[in-house]
């Protein structure tokens, strides 16, 4: 049976560099040069944490030419003063388009996209801002047998768990198994919680506890 399961970490930033740095700060390994994405007007930098997961900072590229809709991740939001933030997770599946209907279409439309010789199909919603503050993923289905975690180098960062903290938690957990989420290693956490916030826990290669979080929304 078709199901989804975690693709990869979004932390979106004002600034791709200054994203990169105080990603490299709180996990101590260097990321890795992603590329642009024409359609979207904006570029990211990666780091693997998982056999067929990694983590992107993502932020609008200033040298991109003019786009003519709305960006992913909740970009167009964002200012100069914005803090970096843990902003949302992607869910990656073989069949995204029976899984966005199972799901009642909440993932947003389907989208073509491309980076360099990457090309994939993901949901964005029509506005491009973050859905229940981050915490309701993206769908995305890779083209090809090799994922792109696979191509990056090891740093020996690996997530731990990604804790999801929502006032409705359990009716969040029940949409996306009902949407085919399969958590067969209890990687996602979703806890109770007073505001939605994310919180991702890695270990490093020297064993060394690190942690991310998302800024607060309230």
């Amino acid at each position: 049976m078709w199901g989804c399961e975690l693709d990869h970490l979004v932390v979106t930033s004002p600034s791709l560099n200054d994203g990169v740095a105080i990603v490299e700060k709180a996990l101590g390994v260097p990321m890795s040069a992603g590329g642009q994405h024409v359609r979207m007007g904006t570029h990211n930098a990666l780091m693997r944490i998982g056999e067929r997961c990694y983590l992107e900072v993502i932020a609008i590229d200033p040298d991109a030419a003019p786009i003519h809709r709305p960006r992913w991740f909740g970009l167009d939001g964002l200012t100069n003063s914005s803090a970096t933030t843990l902003a949302t997770w992607v869910l990656r599946t073989s069949e995204i388009r029976a899984t966005s209907i199972a799901a009642g279409n909440a993932f947003g439309e389907i989208c073509p996209m491309s980076r360099g010789t990457l090309n994939w199909l993901i949901t964005i919603p029509p506005d491009g801002r973050l859905q229940a503050s981050g915490l309701l993923p993206s769908l995305i289905q890779w083209e090809g047998e090799t994922h792109p975690a696979e191509k990056l180098p090891d740093r020996g960062i690996r997530l731990q768990v990604l804790r999801l903290f929502h006032p409705e938690a359990a009716t969040l957990q029940a949409a996306l198994q009902t949407g085919g989420l399969r958590n067969d290693s209890k990687v996602i956490e979703f806890q109770a919680g007073p505001e939605p916030k994310m919180m991702a826990e890695f270990q490093t290669a020297c064993g060394t506890h690190r942690v991310l979080e998302s800024v607060s929304c309230g």
